[in-house]
């Protein structure tokens, strides 16, 4: 965040406002090579054994829970007659929620050239991926005969059976898959100077074990034969900006899709024209949350505080004030046009969600995600570590309640009164969504352990060395010399400096 800095005493009223560096602790390019780089090469550590332990036994329970499911069929969850759709399609909206903040950030701040998300958009872009793997679980397996899903796609037959593309359900499927689809090879792409520079620092010759010879081939298959040439370069920016293009959109029109689920419906406290930004909202607001989890996390068991600064943390925390904001004013919304509409239905509905059987989680997801967010009005608080990682936890759990009472409470109580009926889930709509996060969990971690989970060409792009007319007074071998541009491709041999001097 920008700071005032002290004027001279003659020029009182002119006040000089610095951005805060990028990159801290004096590192030079050299330095974040080996910071993020070196996560790749070294010894396994012990908490990664153990984390990745956890996650496969969350795992182990979601498949236990799916094929028991399969076997049994979906009356093993909680789903009753008027609330048929149940803690899957809750599930699945957060889940692709969730996955919203990675495209935004690599895609629509890349576009308006915000250089702060360039430490940060790597893992998120990840996260992004690794949610919508676990979204596509939940429609997935609720359509009961998952054997037969892939009737959900357009492919001909000899039944000549075609999916309703008058439901919006279907268009969850394309909406979904496509944006799955460009959010991969958006990250692959802007992976492969990385991979290069990974492939590069393999031993070779008689030091190379076998261990290192299966990475030197796996990581020169994946990083297509880049060499860092100028065409390399030229040819990998005019894809990436065409990427960040072509996800800009879907960044915006995924969670719309998604939100004419609820919207195209006749049911009372769904049937809104507000959803689809209401949603978009929400999705960035869940999204940065889960992004501020991660990120505290990878940068104090990694060491990344001087490259994942305080900075870019806090910059996180206001859009999280600023979504949570649109959220709330959104939810205070309903309640007018309800009134406004002057149906009785409708009136009822909202009135039911504040003191009806679920006014509880009606009122723990205003409190999560409109009071909560309020306290990053506070400088102090945008920037405690302790403070920011609470809150998002808290964000994305009055997220969850949010779709849980715009799901169940609509349903629940709808036209008829004779067909009104609690919903309650059962443990295997508990033990599958807990299990989803090991699934998520297990995919992070292998990410982690394989790939740069921080973009180090993209962050070199942006520090001082990286500016031709970069000059440090202790002269060319000083430290602040890095003796490349920020764009060599990561390829320490051309980017490396003379030992770091501070």
């Amino acid at each position: 965040m920008s700071t005032p800095t002290a004027t001279a005493a003659h020029e009182p009223q002119r006040i000089i406002l610095e951005e805060e560096a990028l990159v801290q602790g004096g590192l030079n390019f050299h330095d974040v090579t080996e910071a993020v780089a070196g996560h790749v090469e070294k010894r396994i550590p012990t908490a990664w054994y153990l984390a990745f332990t956890g996650a496969c036994l969350l795992l182990s329970m979601m498949w236990f829970s799916l094929a028991f499911q399969v076997w049994n069929g979906t009356g093993t969850w909680g789903l009753n007659n008027p609330v048929g759709w149940g803690w899957a399609i809750v599930n699945f909206v957060w889940w692709v929620g969730i996955g919203h903040a990675g495209t935004l950030i690599s895609a629509i701040l890349f576009l308006f050239r915000q250089k702060w998300r360039t430490s940060i958009n790597r893992a998120a872009e990840a996260m992004t991926l690794f949610a919508v793997a676990c979204a596509l679980i939940f429609p997935t397996f609720h359509v009961g005969r998952v054997w037969l899903v892939y009737y959900l796609l357009p492919i001909p037959n000899s039944m000549l059976m075609w999916p309703n593309f008058k439901s919006p359900l279907l268009w969850d499927v394309f909406a979904v898959s496509i944006y799955g689809s460009v959010s991969l090879l958006f990250w692959y792409v802007g992976l492969i100077p990385d991979l290069a520079t990974i492939r590069d620092r393999v031993p070779t010759g008689d030091k190379a074990t076998m261990r290192d010879k299966i990475r030197q081939k796996v990581y020169a298959l994946l990083s297509l034969g880049w060499t860092g040439a100028n065409r390399h370069w030229r040819h990998y920016e005019r894809a990436y900006l065409l990427l960040a293009g072509l996800a800009t959109p879907l960044v915006l029109s995924v969670h719309t899709v998604v939100s004419f689920d609820f919207a195209v419906s006749n049911v009372p406290g769904w049937h809104t024209t507000i959803f689809p930004p209401y949603f978009v909202a929400g999705a960035i607001f869940s999204g940065f949350a889960m992004v501020v989890t991660l990120m505290v996390l990878i940068r104090k068991v990694y060491n990344m505080e001087n490259i994942i600064t305080m900075g870019v943390l806090e910059k996180c925390n206001i859009i999280i004030l600023v979504t949570g904001t649109i959220v709330g004013f959104a939810y205070i919304t309903e309640f007018f046009i309800a009134w406004y509409s002057g149906v009785i239905f409708e009136q009822y509905a909202f009135i039911n969600r504040m003191f009806g059987p679920y006014a509880w989680a009606y009122w723990a997801m205003m409190t999560c995600n409109l009071i909560s967010p309020q306290v990053f009005w506070v400088k102090k608080f945008r920037r405690s570590i302790p403070i920011m990682f609470a809150l998002s936890i808290v964000v994305n759990i009055g997220m969850w309640f949010e779709r849980f009472v715009i799901t169940v409470t609509s349903l629940h109580r709808d036209f008829l009164i004779s067909s009104w009926d609690y919903y309650s889930p059962t443990i295997w709509d508990v033990t599958l969504y807990v299990g989803t996060f090991g699934w998520f969990s297990f995919l992070f971690l292998l990410f982690l352990r394989y790939a740069p989970m921080v973009a180090i060409a993209e962050v070199k792009a942006v520090m001082p060395q990286a500016d031709p007319h970069f000059y440090h007074h202790e002269g060319d071998g000083g430290p602040g010399h890095a003796g490349g541009h920020g764009g060599d491709g990561g390829v320490t041999v051309t980017a490396t400096p003379p030992p770091a001097a501070h």
